[in-house]
């Protein structure tokens, strides 16, 4: 169950005919990737909830936090990801020091975690785009819109039929990708800097005041609901103050999900070594700069208790009488989803890909298409299922599920940095996480902090798919895996 896959082993896996990924993307690419499905929900619809009921003016506090929760993974995910290039992200790195049974557990968690984040943006999109349909007088039935899913009908047919055609793009090529990445991700960041510059001249000094608001006991909590913090050591979470910006940033973590991403890409990097901390670091510092810069104007546009939960950056702008800017970001932002559901499933076939061809999946599964050097058939099968989801499946209760999911990642990385310093200290290692031990332990305690103030209700759901994924280990992976048969 503790064995491991040795680093140059994993490397020899990829050169494989059969099972080897085009190399085709360079640092440009990881962070236009990074930036793409770095900024897209959090932006556009976490800066207004987050003000409004937990933060307000400090929400760009929170935004830091988060950011800086995130850059201590960052960190230990550039090491892992120019030392150990293969696709799969902290599955592979789980294996290489952790052991097969860790590696499972982590690649279960990240199908949960990149399926789940694909069907929450996609039907986020819809609802922009619906959004954009009424303002010229169209509209979808509601059969077909979505609207009657949470009361148990109805279909998001947007939704389906967006993942449906990003799969088609996946399949076809990385590089595609990386073109059409590129073009959404330039309108995005556009519409980002069209927010803070015109946003610049209708702030008002005032709706900065209180810049922290006085705390107050938080009105839901009493059962399930309540945080597992509250729940272990009968803390009770507060809105506003201080303590309420720590809680506010275990919400807006969702704004930063998807910089580990780029890690799945590491085996179809030209430079490996040397571009992967490029890429996953330079994302991340971008979009925590453009998350700062976008909760300071919109929070001083508009007073945080008025500010709208479904579209903040918008209704500002409608607010301060300028409903063309409105528009634009509307526009903006369903443009911008688009790249974020897209990374999203790569992703998640990168991972399936991986856990297929080490033989803990089918090896059908881990053949690569013979012209388009992309693995087709999880990249078909996931994209099915995971518009399905889209189209059926209310969002609310899903959302947690993916920061947890992803934290958890972080707390397997981190602990996977120290183990492999220990074990393997001969590997060439292009970029060093600084700080070691100090900056991985400082990783897995920010996690876990963050991971204590979701609700307890989402550890039990992350609990049972945990529990599945165990069992599912036993039953087929831990007697097929290729280090068995390998003799290994």
């Amino acid at each position: 169950m503790f064995r491991t896959k040795s680093v140059e082993q994993s490397i020899r896996d990829t050169e494989e005919p059969e099972h080897a990924l085009k190399k085709s993307l360079s640092a440009l690419d990881l962070t236009v990737f990074g930036v793409g499905v770095i900024i897209g929900t959090g932006i556009f619809v976490l800066t207004g909830k987050v003000a409004k009921e937990t933060a307000g003016p400090a929400t760009a506090i929170a935004f830091v936090v988060a950011g800086v929760v995130c850059a201590l993974a960052a960190l230990c995910y550039a090491e892992f990801a120019s030392t150990v290039p293969v696709a799969g992200s902290a599955y592979t790195f789980s294996y290489a020091s952790l052991g097969e049974l860790v590696a499972w557990i982590i690649g279960w968690d990240l199908v949960l975690e990149f399926a789940l984040g694909t069907a929450v943006v996609a039907v986020g999109w819809s609802g922009y785009v619906r959004s954009l349909l009424d303002n010229v007088g169209w509209a979808l039935p509601d059969v077909l819109s979505g609207t009657d899913v949470a009361k148990g009908f109805g279909f998001d047919i947007l939704a389906f039929v967006l993942v449906l055609l990003l799969t088609c793009v996946l399949v076809v090529g990385m590089k595609l990708s990386a073109r059409v990445t590129s073009v959404v991700v330039a309108i995005k960041v556009g519409v980002v800097l069209i927010v803070i510059i015109a946003g610049l001249f209708f702030v008002k000094a005032d709706n900065y005041k209180p810049f922290v608001p006085p705390s107050e006991k938080q009105s839901s909590g009493s059962g399930w609901d309540a945080p597992m913090v509250q729940l272990m050591f009968g803390y009770e979470p507060t809105n506003f103050g201080v303590m309420g910006i720590f809680t506010a940033a275990s919400i807006v973590f969702f704004a930063f999900i998807g910089f580990d991403v780029i890690a799945t890409a590491a085996e179809e990097t030209k430079l490996p070594q040397r571009d992967m901390p490029r890429g996953i670091l330079g994302s991340l510092v971008i979009c925590t700069a453009l998350y700062v810069a976008v909760s300071i104007v919109v929070t001083g546009m508009q007073r945080y208790s008025e500010l709208t939960v479904s579209a903040p950056l918008a209704d500002a702008f409608k607010a301060a009488g300028h409903p063309f800017y409105a528009g634009v970001i509307s526009f903006g932002a369903a443009i911008g989803l688009t790249t974020v559901c897209m990374i999203l499933l790569l992703g998640q076939t990168r991972v399936f890909f991986a856990m297929s061809r080490d033989g803990l999946l089918p090896r059908f599964f881990s053949k690569t298409h013979p012209r388009f050097r992309t693995p087709y058939r999880p990249t078909i099968l996931l994209g099915v299922i995971i518009a399905i989801v889209a189209g059926f499946t209310s969002i609310d209760e899903l959302a947690t599920l993916v920061n947890i999911g992803t934290l958890f990642a972080f707390v397997v990385v981190a602990l996977g940095v120290l183990v492999l310093r220990r074990t393997r200290p001969d590997l060439p290692r292009a970029f060093r996480t600084p700080w070691v031990p100090v900056l991985p332990i400082a990783s897995v305690a920010a996690s876990v902090w963050l991971m204590l103030n979701l609700p307890a209700e989402t550890w039990l759901r992350f609990g049972v798919w945990m529990a599945l994924g165990v069992v599912i280990y036993f039953a087929y992976g831990r007697s097929r895996s290729r280090m068995v048969k390998e003799g290994r």
